[in-house]
């Protein structure tokens, strides 16, 4: 355990040596646009830089879509849409199983690739997200010769070309959400990457390429708001699948009223953890660490909230004090981090302006963890607030950083009704060994997804999605599938 490294693993006083990932991952010094199969320069003429958030250095110079590259894309995936449409649906299966299958054979680089690109650390690319990545196209590989049977006396068929637009927090995993059903169910899809992550999306069409996915298909353009604004307003868009914030959410619902495109959003949350005093402590702890800190909060659902019974409130947050100090905060791509750097300089300054106006509210800040931070990068240390009332800033509005607000009940209703007021409902976690209180409690939450005794497990055949202000329609499991048909 001894080195020289600066990772402490904090109350221990031991030391981790480094244990920095060495998957080499080829990194081309511009990439264009993919469309019809293969990759172009963009008719804009503009370019942007792709930055290590952990470092601050350019990795890339990535192609800008402009009106007509959108153009090109979406008539490419309209012309290739009948042809995909009519192929047998077990031929479609073997496609997305050779896609699954050649993910998992370049997982190791395309989670480097994650990390520098995104600033999340390896572990969590790697051993999370990647695996999350080829289960979707394996599983929906299984629905495509298998349509009838989810939608029983009905006969399902593609909606036809699908405008897909995706945020930066989970990249790789996003993009499989949101292609993986669609071609399942016969579509042609149109993808657009964060502009601060489209890497791995880019590397994603290099094993289009690879297994032979008939051209057009796919396309994958990348940048920023415009490009994203030319997909959802192209006429020849039948279906608009957007995961990012709800003020855009907002906007593409007004834009696509009226036009006959189907839309599923899945938008901004400020999800409840209730901790009962009857919980397992630490193990609620380690459910509130892996929502909130091992992220960077960078997840739409992260447990931002934390609801404690009065009774328990004071081991809870010396427990999670003594947690935060263990920490290791650092270079991603190193095996021991535990909290890599925040995405873009851009998102550093909205969380630092949270967390000021929650000392300016009257919040009191814990920032425990004392090491010293990177001098190049993006990096916030992870915090948490008590003294927390539900008008404050910090406990209305989403914050997508490292950022916990701790509050207190006293009685199942007041933690219910503290937990529901939000305009948010994406996810919510209860921690409570009575099961009986599990489900009155689950029952009564206005969030789409529940964890119970546990926090941000995923798999490919469960639903995941929201209301209220949390958008709408689901994605992953059967339910899915009902975005990308028509009957």
């Amino acid at each position: 355990m001894t080195g020289v490294d600066s990772h402490t693993a904090g109350t221990t006083g031991w030391e981790y040596s480094p244990a920095p990932e060495r998957t080499r991952v080829a990194i081309k010094d511009e990439y264009g646009l993919f469309i019809n199969g293969s990759f172009c320069a963009p008719k804009s003429r503009r370019r942007f830089d792709t930055i290590n958030p952990a470092t601050e250095e350019t990795l890339s110079r990535v192609a800008e879509a402009g009106p007509a590259d959108v153009n090109a894309a979406v008539e490419a995936a309209k012309a290739a849409g009948p042809g995909w449409a009519r192929l047998k649906p077990s031929e479609r299966a073997k496609f997305l199983f050779r896609i699954a299958r050649r993910i998992q054979e370049r997982s190791r680089e395309l989670a480097v690739l994650e990390t520098m690109d995104g600033g999340k650390p390896i572990k969590e690319s790697r051993d999370i997200d990647l695996p999350l990545v080829a289960q979707h196209f394996f599983y929906h590989a299984g629905w495509a010769d298998k349509l009838a049977y989810a939608f029983p006396g009905r006969t399902p068929r593609p909606v036809g070309v699908c405008g897909q637009i995706i945020p930066w927090n989970f990249p790789l995993l996003m993009a499989a959400w949101k292609l993986a059903p669609a071609l399942a169910c016969g579509n042609t899809c149109v993808l657009k990457p964060a502009e601060t992550t489209s890497l791995t999306a880019l590397h994603l069409a290099e094993i289009f390429q690879e297994i032979e996915l008939p051209p057009g298909v796919v396309n994958i353009i990348t940048g920023a708001g415009e490009t994203g604004a030319a997909i959802v307003e192209h006429p020849d868009v039948k279906k608009v699948a957007f995961t990012g914030s709800t003020e855009v959410g907002k906007h593409l619902a007004r834009s696509v009223a009226g036009t006959g495109k189907k839309l599923t959003l899945e938008l901004g949350g400020k999800s409840p953890n209730i901790i009962f005093a009857d919980a397992a402590i630490d193990q609620a702890i380690e459910g509130i660490v892996a929502s909130i800190w091992f992220n960077q909060g960078h997840v739409c659902c992260a447990g931002s909230r934390l609801f404690v019974q009065e009774s328990i409130a004071d081991e809870v947050i010396d427990k999670l004090a003594h947690r935060m100090r263990s920490l290791r905060i650092g270079d991603p791509l190193d095996k021991n981090t535990d909290v890599g750097a925040i995405n873009s300089s851009t998102q550093l300054k909205t969380i630092e302006r949270y967390i000021d106006a929650g000392g300016d509210e009257g919040a009191v800040l814990h920032e425990v963890n004392e090491q010293p931070l990177p001098d190049k990068g993006y990096w916030c240390r992870p915090c948490f607030f008590t003294g927390v009332q539900p008008s404050h800033v910090i406990a209305r509005e989403e914050i997508f950083g490292p950022v916990l607000s701790v509050m207190t009940f006293r009685t199942p209703e007041e933690a219910l009704a503290r937990a529901n007021n939000t305009p948010y409902g994406l996810a919510a976690g209860v921690w409570t060994n009575t099961g009986s209180k599990i489900f009155e409690i689950a029952r009564k939450l206005d969030a789409g997804v529940v964890w119970c005794n546990t926090y941000n497990k995923f798999d490919a055949s469960s639903p995941f999605g929201g209301f209220k202000e949390s958008g709408f329609g689901r994605e992953g499991g059967r339910h899915g599938l009902r975005a990308y048909v028509k009957f």
